[in-house]
């Protein structure tokens, strides 16, 4: 069960959408709104999954919402102007819903949330106890199969919005995850974030090059805000370039 609320500044959208929630067994309405601010003392006192977020509104927009919240839950946004959709994906929502919201496009994004909740929800939290069998591998969810992957397997992910691509040494899962939430549960020792969509294996790493890192086949681009610590955390501290034969 996800616990949801509506921000909408028109009573019959509130009704509407409250309507469908009302209709999916997994989705718990607990609250509406007018505004994004009624929100921020509604979340006082409530844990909040899911926020179905209208953008045109007065006093704050949801755009505006958005950015300026440091750790939102997952966001829908209903409203009735296309024109805000890269800034939203941009924002990492998780669905993009265009009014008249009929309900089979409604029943769809909402199942798209509980996946990625259940996702959520598999990973461990960062800082907890781990045991032997989560320091292996973990599950996720591609297409409508889970594929077991090995962190000793992986060679880097590449993330895309609210997506990621695990490569691995068996090939390539596409799975509904955000990178960040991806990397907080990866070994810090063991994987290493060199740009802001690509996270690569330490051990796997074959060369760097310029700002490129070599991994088999692949090239992975190395970011300026993060090519000193990749060479100081990679390359450093095994690093031959003074050996002495006796």
């Amino acid at each position: 069960m996800m616990n949801c609320v509506i921000i909408d500044d028109e009573p019959l959208a509130r009704e509407g959408l409250a309507s469908y929630v009302r209709e999916v067994d997994f989705l718990n309405l607990t609250g509406t709104c007018e505004n994004p601010l009624e929100l921020i003392k509604l979340l006082d006192h409530q844990a909040i999954d899911l926020i179905f977020l209208d953008i045109q509104m007065p006093k704050m927009n949801g755009i505006d919402f958005l950015k300026i919240m440091q750790k939102p839950p997952m966001v829908i946004i209903t409203t009735a102007y296309p024109s805000y959709a890269l800034e939203g994906f941009q924002l990492n929502v998780l669905d993009y819903l265009l009014k008249p919201i009929t309900f089979d496009r409604f029943f769809k994004s909402a199942n798209k949330a509980k996946d990625y909740h259940r996702l959520l929800n598999n990973w461990a939290q960062p800082g907890a106890p781990k045991t032997e069998a989560d320091e292996g591998y973990f599950f996720i969810k591609c297409g409508n199969k889970y594929e077991k992957i090995y962190f000793d397997e992986i060679l880097y992910v590449e993330g895309m919005q609210n997506y990621v691509t695990i490569f691995t040494a068996k090939g390539k899962y596409i799975t509904l995850l955000n990178l960040k939430s991806l990397e907080q549960n990866l070994d810090n020792k063991l994987f290493i974030r060199v740009h802001k969509s690509y996270i690569v294996s330490t051990g796997k790493i074959d060369g760097i090059e310029g700002n490129d890192i070599f991994i088999g086949q692949h090239r992975i681009p190395i970011s300026r805000n993060y090519r000193e610590q990749v060479i100081r955390q990679v390359v450093a501290n095994k690093l031959w370039d003074k050996i002495k034969f006796s």
